[in-house]
């Protein structure tokens, strides 16, 4: 049976992923590595979240933007697929940095103009999907990035949440039989996976309560201050 803190550490990050859109992976990623190495905590962390985005989609389900799927979401999974294969070769710090002083810059810029967005075309919504996709594949945690370009397109929450959760599953199930495949993961690690999908949906839930208590300005404030937090935490990353 997996550690109880490592569990804990699951539960906590499928609310606040599900309140904010993102950041199930962000969070627990980071806490995984005190119990498991690098790529382990990759496959384990990335089937969480699996069941995270699948229970988010049942909840809600009604609000996914079909022509965000097509146009954000398939670029997204087909970038995943090349960063996923790059895990092994390629150093993730510089991407790090990078996207952490974007996420702070866009926050910061958000916070400061109510009114910023990002043009809802079909150019940045290809390569929105494609740099968060190509994220996800190589660092884990590519939907900070999504949920950037998403609320700049000034979506509403459930529609946000619904579509995100929808790319994020894509994401998910291409980029998981990669890590399989290169053998990420030890069979001793193989019994954690049940626990992993009782707490997504309990956590997910849990999650899906707040979400509907709270208003549309509240819940864009809560987006960017966790946009701005893992901004912070990537740069910390790189440069540690």
């Amino acid at each position: 049976m997996a550690d109880p803190l490592f569990l804990l550490a699951a539960f906590v990050s499928a609310i606040v992923g599900t309140v904010v859109g993102f950041g199930s992976s962000t969070i627990f990623q980071p806490l995984a590595l005190f119990f498991v190495d690098f790529r382990t905590a990759l496959v384990l962390v990335a089937i969480f979240h699996i069941f995270s985005n699948a229970s988010r989609l049942m909840f809600f389900h009604s609000g996914v933007d079909k022509k965000m799927l097509v146009r954000f979401g398939v670029p997204s999974v087909v970038a995943t697929v090349a960063g996923a294969l790059l895990v092994a070769y390629v150093s993730a710090g510089a991407f790090k940095l990078l996207l952490g002083i974007f996420l702070i810059l866009f926050s910061a810029s958000a916070f400061t103009n109510h009114r910023f967005v990002i043009r809802e075309t079909g150019r940045n919504e290809f390569v929105g999907g494609v740099l968060s996709g190509f994220l996800a594949g190589l660092v884990g945690t590519g939907g900070a990035l999504r949920g950037a370009f998403l609320t700049g397109f000034g979506m509403r929450k459930e529609r946000y949440v619904a579509t995100a959760s929808a790319i994020a599953l894509g994401v998910d199930i291409v980029r998981i039989p990669v890590y399989i495949t290169s053998g990420f993961l030890g069979a001793q690690h193989y019994a954690t996976i049940p626990f992993l999908f009782v707490l997504a949906f309990v956590g997910t839930y849990v999650g899906k309560l707040v979400v509907q208590r709270v208003s549309q300005q509240t819940f864009k404030t809560l987006v960017l201050a966790a946009l701005a937090l893992i901004g912070m935490k990537f740069i910390l990353d790189a440069v540690a």
